[in-house]
């Protein structure tokens, strides 16, 4: 009896181990690429695509910028607490922003947004997915195409927008740091997943703040996901980059280099200073904080139990190998320290005249 019994463990174990093999086999797509849900595989064709047509053959520029602004600026239309008050609050990262154009790009946080809305409506429309889903993995595969980018998450499935976001859910450049704190809170983000996801203005630059000069980049360096925007926001500024006195628009430390209002009380903000100094020369911290806000913005609204994993589809980034410095012409007394508990980091300032800053081109 035993014997039988110790059989019949061995069955079960077998059995078990059998279905284990089950679950984590990959799968093979009809084009060769190996994924763990077959599901995933109608997208190597969009992710060929959009490389290819969108992104200019891979490359960090304009349009990956613009693609990455536009997953917050969808997403962050969602408010469960005008929700449960029955007011509707929005439906998060469901493509809405681009299924209701019409409505959603005329609202004064979404200026300039329509650009990239309509560049991405032929793709939304030639690889029939939904408008939520490419929103996302436009921006996930964006993003990738960065130096020192973390490889984000994407997660497929997003049914069809119903309805369009209400307006005055996207927080604007010269809002004060408690209203947007307020808005983050109220769509379920702590100040410091805010500055997290603030990291996406390393590899970003604005059309429209001061439209005199379109392309001017949030920092020196907007084609690699790096901490030099921490550094850059924390150091005073001196100059503006073009016409000057534009709402949301405070004095940069650099010629051709925009800051904004918002970034510039929140790297000061006594809530929130000590985190973004934090991020400066952690890029394995910057890099595991963003990819966790981005994690949590690409679902707001969706029921995650009825998506499909696809990470495994977004490309790798490649590596960063340099360190955070100060640019040329600036130092360690040109840093306006505000966190109280930690001394800002010792950085080396580049070599050469005084740095100024290109625009990005027009892809």
């Amino acid at each position: 009896m035993a014997f039988k019994g110790l059989l019949s463990l061995l069955a079960v174990a077998v059995t078990l181990q059998v279905a284990k093999g089950a679950i984590i086999r990959k799968a093979v797509c009809p084009d060769g690429n190996t994924v763990n849900n077959a599901a995933c595989c109608v997208l190597f064709p969009i992710l060929e695509d959009i490389q290819e047509s969108l992104f200019d053959g891979g490359e960090c520029g304009e349009e990956v910028h613009e693609s990455l602004r536009l997953t917050f600026h969808d997403a962050i239309g969602f408010s469960p607490s005008l929700n449960a008050r029955g007011t509707f609050g929005g439906g998060g990262a469901d493509g809405s922003i681009s299924t209701f154009s019409e409505i959603e790009t005329v609202f004064h946080a979404n200026g300039g947004i329509d650009d990239i809305v309509e560049v991405q409506k032929p793709f939304v429309a030639k690889h029939n997915i939904s408008a939520g889903d490419f929103i996302q993995f436009a921006g996930a595969v964006g993003v990738s195409n960065c130096v020192g980018a973390p490889r984000l998450e994407f997660l497929f499935g997003r049914p069809p927008a119903v309805a369009p976001s209400p307006d005055k859910l996207i927080p604007e450049p010269f809002d004060t740091v408690d209203d947007i704190l307020v808005r983050f809170a109220d769509a379920g983000f702590s100040p410091e997943e805010v500055v997290a996801l603030l990291a996406s203005h390393t590899v970003a630059a604005s059309d429209h703040v001061d439209p005199s000069i379109p392309g001017t980049p949030f920092d020196s360096t907007p084609s690699k996901f790096d901490s030099q925007f921490f550094v850059e926001t924390q150091l005073r500024g001196t100059i503006f980059p073009g016409t000057g006195g534009n709402q949301g628009e405070v004095e940069s430390p650099l010629h051709g280099e925009i800051r904004l209002q918002s970034d510039h009380t929140l790297a000061r903000d006594s809530r929130t200073a000590c985190e973004w100094q934090s991020f400066v020369n952690n890029q394995a911290k910057l890099q595991n904080a963003f990819k966790a806000s981005m994690a949590k913005l690409a679902v707001l609204g969706q029921n995650v139990d009825d998506l499909v994993d696809c990470s495994d589809v977004i490309p790798i980034p490649k590596p960063l190998n340099e360190a955070a410095t100060f640019p040329a012409g600036l130092t360690h007394n040109d840093v306006e320290q505000a966190c109280a508990t930690t001394p800002f980091p010792t950085l080396a300032t580049d070599p050469g005249p005084v740095t100024s800053v290109a625009p990005v081109p027009p892809s």
